[in-house]
């Protein structure tokens, strides 16, 4: 089982994010706080999940759909495995392995994500 989500405003304008298998989980608009002044204030959340077994592809499709400003990311979990997307950069990891985490980190903050939003959950 693969899940994890994506925030709407994190995409492309013209970005299509359908790989095939997956399936719609939940949608939710946040207030999330703590945005940067480029960010929008209110975020849709679109969880997802797939049976699927390919995460490669999956986190392909996702780094094609980013956008490269802001810093976006998008994470997921297939396995042990966590995987945390940028536009362009896919970062795959065993779950609680620090050294994987700390390299997707400083990309992130190499790429302008805000310091606070590289929390992703292990």
């Amino acid at each position: 089982m693969i899940s994890g989500y994506v925030i709407g405003e994190s995409l492309r304008t013209d970005a299509v994010f359908e790989p095939r298998g997956l399936r719609l989980r939940r949608v939710r608009r946040v207030e999330p706080g703590g945005v940067s002044a480029a960010q929008p204030a209110v975020w849709t959340l679109v969880e997802w999940e797939s049976d699927g077994e390919d995460a490669g592809a999956l986190a392909e499709a996702l780094a094609g759909a980013l956008q490269p400003e802001l810093g976006w990311y998008a994470d997921f979990v297939a396995g042990d495995e966590r995987v945390v997307v940028f536009a362009g950069k896919v970062f795959r990891y065993r779950r609680g392995d620090e050294r994987g985490r700390a390299e997707a980190v400083a990309y992130g903050r190499s790429v302008g994500t805000p310091e606070h939003q590289l929390d992703w959950e292990e």
